[in-house]
């Protein structure tokens, strides 16, 4: 624990406020301006949101055009620091209401956004290059403890240990999940024949699972550190051009400030800044409480997340069950149709219920191929059959990654008695 809280250079957490503050603005801004706003909080009647915060439903009209430019703005005022605490942990509830409120348009870096926004707030991160040390809002400090370097590093490392794992099955390993991706991330012909060579997607699935898994204990060696980071660019730059995943590539990137010594992240960035000194002082931020009691569960926690599908009947990769908040990126690829029957329960009438008249495209793709979707759809269709004794029945059959089309749900099973948990096999999604 003294070395954990041994003062050092506070230039990696300086820096990283001012990148993930820009970062967010340009997320917030950027999601009005591509239209992503619009296609999944403005044009959907409702949205899917977490199972337990369906009350989390979009501002109507053009609201969430001003909640998401609210959030660009607490976004630039955490770069430039000013009232820090109060924008970050603004910046953080809005983007929580954003992520816990749809679910259509799911990106794991969504969640690493939030986890790491949460971290923020306790952190000191405007105690330099700050409009709040300007204004003398809070005191300036050169220094920070160590943990702060460290939680940052384990925080991705859990990301990149945790994706690699998901990759060790048959269709990345064969490369036929690789192919496909490949082949549909651009209608350039010269480089979609490139993309369709085996040894390409073969290598890229390959190179995949080994950056994840190595990628941090290469950025911790100083030997291997700048070869590490170059592979970083590449890498990261790849998807960002190919894939389209927004900031994350560049988020990502921002991570090795932590890796570098702070010395040399002052030296690069805030050169004006005074060096330290003396290398043997303490820094007793928050007190030793503060890491053995919110620290430390909070990392068993982020462990212990990725885990719980090992625990739950059946395979993840068609279940869906433990998927999500585990790190299971870019996986596979999911297609599906389905087909919802009502029956009233008195009469014994049948009729196929329309679910097109209340979803977008996007959200009747996810209705076919999610079985909390499906779920949840159920849930509004009792609503609207309220106090009439129907029964519902789900015809629904998934492919993964372009293979034999299987039963997802059990046909026979009313769906307007079915239960949802978290933590077991729901009985009524068909095992493989």
């Amino acid at each position: 624990m003294n070395f954990f809280f041994k003062a050092i250079d506070n230039s990696p957490l300086i820096v990283f406020r001012i990148f993930f503050g820009f970062l967010v603005a340009c997320e917030s801004f950027g999601a009005i301006v591509t239209g992503w706003v619009k296609r999944v909080f403005i044009d959907p009647e409702f949205t899917f949101s977490f199972i337990g915060f369906d009350w989390l439903q979009p501002l109507p009209g053009y609201g969430m055009y001003c909640y998401f430019i609210l959030m660009g703005f607490f976004g630039l005022a955490i770069m430039l620091g000013y009232r820090y605490r109060i924008a970050i942990i603004a910046y953080t509830l809005l983007w929580a209401g954003a992520y816990f409120m749809q679910k259509s348009s799911y990106n794991n870096h969504y969640y690493l956004l939030l986890l790491i926004s949460l971290l923020l707030i306790f952190l000191p991160a405007n105690r330099y290059a700050s409009l709040d040390v300007k204004q003398d809002r809070v005191k300036e400090e050169n220094t920070m403890p160590y943990w702060i370097s460290f939680l940052f590093i384990i925080q991705i490392a859990i990301v990149y240990i945790f994706a690699s794992i998901a990759k060790l099955y048959p269709d990345w390993l064969d490369g036929t999940f690789t192919r496909n991706l490949l082949a549909d991330s651009t209608k350039v012909i010269a480089l979609k024949k490139l993309f369709l060579h085996k040894w390409f997607f073969m290598f890229i699935a390959y190179m995949g699972i080994l950056f994840d898994l190595l990628i941090v204990p290469l950025l911790l060696f100083k030997r291997t550190r700048i070869f590490a980071l170059i592979a970083s660019l590449i890498f990261h730059l790849f998807n960002a051009v190919f894939l389209e995943i927004g900031i994350f590539p560049f988020f990502a990137l921002t991570f090795a400030l932590f890796f570098y010594e702070p010395e040399t992240i002052r030296r690069l960035f805030l050169s004006k800044k005074p060096k330290l000194e003396d290398e043997n002082l303490s820094h007793n931020f928050y007190g030793k409480r503060f890491v053995y009691f919110l620290m430390i569960p909070y990392l068993i926690i982020q462990i212990a997340l990725p885990l719980r599908h090992h625990f739950i009947e059946g395979d993840v990769l068609w279940t869906e069950e433990g998927h999500r908040l585990s790190w299971r990126m870019m996986l596979r690829e999911r297609n599906g149709y389905i087909t919802i029957k009502i029956k009233d329960t008195i009469s014994g009438e049948e009729s196929i219920y329309n679910y097109r008249k209340n979803l977008t495209d996007k959200q009747a793709q996810n209705l076919a191929t999610k079985p909390d979707f499906i779920w949840q759809y159920c849930q509004r269709i009792k609503e609207e059959y309220k106090g009439k004794p129907i029964a519902i029945y789900i015809d629904c059959k998934n492919s993964i990654n372009r293979k034999e089309y299987k039963t997802l749900i059990d046909p026979k099973f009313d769906m307007a008695k079915a239960k949802w948990s978290h933590f077991k096999h729901n009985k009524w999604i068909e095992l493989q």
